[in-house]
């Protein structure tokens, strides 16, 4: 198989990879021998050209036929590119994720810079003394990028922030402001380099190395609803705008009481909730 080639997400080729599929079916949860299975079954059913997401398609069949939970975690990616198409519900999900974490949220803030007298902030995350600036960068298609610059553009405004009137009062004295540039995607290496070097913290798709926003999601639980594949789109909005962006906030809801509210059959709400428990292995 050292010859194969296959078609990643930018349309680019690159070695079939054994240790690849192997690796996938495990982070998603499979046990080591079903994860070998389904790494040989990949090998043997690959050919030159064959796309990765139609190799992803053929794993999370095959983990859906033996481990239901692995196979919806297998998902996280696409259910991330789900909280589209604009990246409002992202930054609402993020919100939600550093609240978790023990941070004061605020979504959608205003802060006056020193040469221009107003900015939207995705989020600002406060937990002690430490605030984040925060920017969210959200991308819908398979492949894409966040770039040197969207880093530049926000480390211009984070530093016209820092120099404006709203972190100079009394009651900032003592804080590190820092800005976070997150996105649901990977980062180019000279985004990452140039971060790097200006002090911008990075969360994205395996950035940083072993702790990136996969991983954060995988240790702390902290699924995106749209994770699960009976979530259709309205109930997706009206999730968002009830704020249960979280599988674990899927398991509060009353289905009868949330049927009515809403005129939505329950019908459409207790597969979201199996699924949820399937997930959360409750």
């Amino acid at each position: 198989m050292a010859s194969l080639y296959v078609i990643n997400s930018r349309g680019e080729k690159e070695l079939f990879s054994l240790q690849k599929v192997y690796r996938s079916a495990r982070w998603a949860g499979a046990p080591k021998e079903l994860s070998r299975k389904i790494a040989k079954v990949i090998e043997k059913e690959a050919y030159p050209g064959i796309k990765t997401s139609e190799i992803f398609k053929k794993v999370k069949r095959l983990l859906r036929q033996k481990t239901p939970g692995a196979a919806l975690r297998f998902n996280l990616k696409e259910g991330m590119r789900k909280l589209g198409p604009t990246g409002f519900p992202f930054e609402k999900f993020i919100g939600e994720i550093f609240r978790k974490l023990n941070f004061k949220v605020g979504i959608n803030q205003h802060l006056p810079g020193s040469c221009l007298r107003d900015y939207e902030i995705d989020f600002l995350a406060e937990k002690g003394n430490l605030i984040y600036v925060g920017e969210c960068k959200y991308r819908n298609f398979p492949g894409e990028r966040v770039h040197s610059k969207d880093a530049l553009a926000n480390h211009a405004r984070f530093l016209d922030i820092l120099n404006g009137p709203f972190f100079k009062t009394k009651k900032y004295r003592n804080f590190r402001i820092k800005t976070i540039l997150v996105t649901n995607t990977k980062f180019t290496n000279r985004a990452k380099n140039y971060s790097n070097c200006v002090g911008i913290k990075t969360l994205g798709w395996k950035v940083p190395r072993n702790k990136g926003l996969e991983y954060l999601i995988e240790k702390e639980r902290l699924y995106p609803v749209t994770i699960l594949p009976s979530l259709n789109k309205y109930l997706k909005d009206v999730f968002v705008s009830e704020k249960i962006m979280l599988i674990e906030d899927v398991l509060k809801v009353d289905p009868q009481k949330f049927s009515k509210k809403f005129k939505i059959s329950v019908k459409y709400l207790y597969p979201l909730i199996k699924e949820a428990e399937t997930l959360l292995e409750k």
